[in-house]
Parts: structure tokens; C-alpha cells; sequence
């Protein structure tokens, strides 16, 4: 099996992100994994036409593993790790002076807003998410 291919993204920390504890708020990650997601989206709409977005949230879970401090700027991992019929996992790692401290999944659905239904992803767009599918080990 080949190594997948992060899609990678790098966000400094402002002191705005910050909350009473001196660390990242925990809020402020979803943003960046959201931010990171967009070479996804480009795979579904290379010019992010807004007026035919193709994708919708389903679901999402944060794991935090480790403070995040300002000063230092984070690297986001992002891979594809399910790819179903309509829908797929993207699985997100965030990174600060090489500690992971955090990880994301959100699933997204292939989505047509006028009809209101999932679509089936295209071959040509799954052989590009092939290239960035990271297996993910289950406990259990």
C-alpha cells in the first residue's frame, strides 16, 4: 500500500484565539480544519462556485489531545480515510512544534441542493481522494 498524500495547510496563531486559560480555544479548531478541507472542495468544485456547491456537513468530531499555545503556528494533516458511495470521511490532523494536538473527522455528502438528494461521487473525483486515503486504525 502506497503513503498517502497530506493535503497540508499552516495557520499562525493570533492572540485573539486565545481564551482565559492562555491557550487555543477549542472553537477555533473547527475553523481551521474547515479552512484545510478546501483542496476537497476543490475536488468537487475547482472554481468554489458557491451558487452550485456540491458538498453539505454531516457530522464532525474534534479530539483534543494536547494544549494549543499562541506564538507558534499549527499545521493542519488532512486526508480522506472512508469513501462511500456519496459520502466520505475526511480525517484531520493538527500539529504545533511536532505534537499532535489534535484530530478531526467530518463526513461529507456529494450533495445536489435543488433536488435535495446525495449524488454519487465521480470516478474521476474518487481516484483523486485515492490519492490522499489515509487508514484509519480502529481500537476494538
Amino acid at each position: 500500500m502506497t503513503t498517502p498524500t497530506p493535503m497540508e495547510a499552516t495557520f499562525d496563531v493570533r492572540f485573539y484565539e486565545t481564551d482565559a486559560l492562555a491557550h487555543v480555544s477549542n472553537t477555533v479548531l473547527v475553523g481551521w480544519f474547515e479552512s484545510a478541507r478546501e483542496p476537497i472542495f476543490r475536488m468537487f468544485s475547482p472554481t468554489l462556485d458557491l451558487q452550485n456547491w456540491p458538498l453539505i456537513v454531516a457530522s464532525y468530531k474534534v479530539d483534543l489531545l494536547a494544549q494549543i499555545f499562541y506564538g507558534k503556528a499549527v499545521t493542519t494533516k488532512t486526508y480522506i480515510s472512508r469513501i462511500g458511495k456519496s459520502s466520505f470521511d475526511a480525517y484531520q490532523e493538527l500539529w504545533q512544534n511536532d505534537t499532535l494536538c489534535a484530530t478531526g473527522v467530518t463526513t461529507m455528502v456529494h450533495f445536489d441542493y435543488k433536488s435535495q438528494r446525495s449524488v454519487p461521487i465521480s470516478d474521476d473525483v474518487r481516484a483523486i481522494m485515492e490519492s490522499h486515503f489515509k487508514e484509519l486504525n480502529v481500537d476494538g
